[in-house]
């Protein structure tokens, strides 16, 4: 890693150095899933030890939150929803096409959403921990906030309800899509498994619709 200063000592150093670890996480989960990066072979690709990267960060599990949190952060940024037709359940399937179709387009995310929980989440300190879940809240939040506001006769709390819902589908969808190779095949020899983005929208319709049945 080419920064221009062997140990980093003033705050825009660490930065920068932080920055660059990020990027050398993002660079190698676009060629491979997360659990076959290891720490080792992220320190390196930025050129480090392995102590070192620690020095910035927790764990190998802290690393990738991080990129988690800047994907997720991204993704919101861009989410819009367009004229909302007002037949029957109309609406809320393009609410939740919109979503399955954006998040679809965002294999990282989709990805560390679904590892989030029961992997990356198990090796990191309670600082961290603090410090990752406000921002996640912060996130669910504001997804909340857009969905409300093409939704308005949801409540507040019925709004991170559905929030925390995409979370949980693409949790759960996002592995069942993306099989090994042998269970692929397997299923493939019993008619075959809906596309994730069908999943993600038909569960999030269900939801969405449940939600506006419930508030009326």
């Amino acid at each position: 890693m080419s920064a221009g200063f062997q140990r980093a000592r003033r705050p825009e150093q660490i930065a920068a150095r932080r920055t660059a670890i990020l990027a050398a996480a993002r660079e190698m989960l676009a060629r491979r899933p997360v659990a076959e990066i290891s720490l080792r072979e992220l320190s390196c690709q930025v050129g480090l030890a392995k102590s070192n990267v620690l020095r910035y960060f927790d764990s190998r599990e802290a690393i990738f939150l991080e990129v988690l949190d800047g994907s997720w952060t991204a993704w919101l940024d861009e989410l819009a929803f367009a004229e909302l037709p007002g037949a029957h359940f109309a609406r809320e399937e393009r609410i939740a096409g919109t979503i399955a179709a954006t998040l679809a387009e965002r294999r990282l995310l989709c990805e560390l959403i679904s590892a989030m929980a029961p992997v990356l989440e198990r090796n990191i300190s309670l600082d961290f921990a603090r410090g990752f879940k406000h921002r996640a809240a912060a996130n669910l939040e504001r997804l909340a906030s857009l969905v409300r506001a093409a939704v308005p006769e949801l409540t507040a709390e019925a709004s991170r309800v559905f929030a925390r819902g995409v979370v949980v589908v693409v949790s759960g969808a996002w592995p069942y899509a993306n099989p090994t190779e042998a269970v692929a095949l397997a299923t493939a020899e019993t008619g075959g498994a809906p596309a994730f983005e069908t999943v993600v929208a038909e569960n999030l319709t269900n939801l969405l619709a449940g939600l506006v049945a419930r508030a009326r």
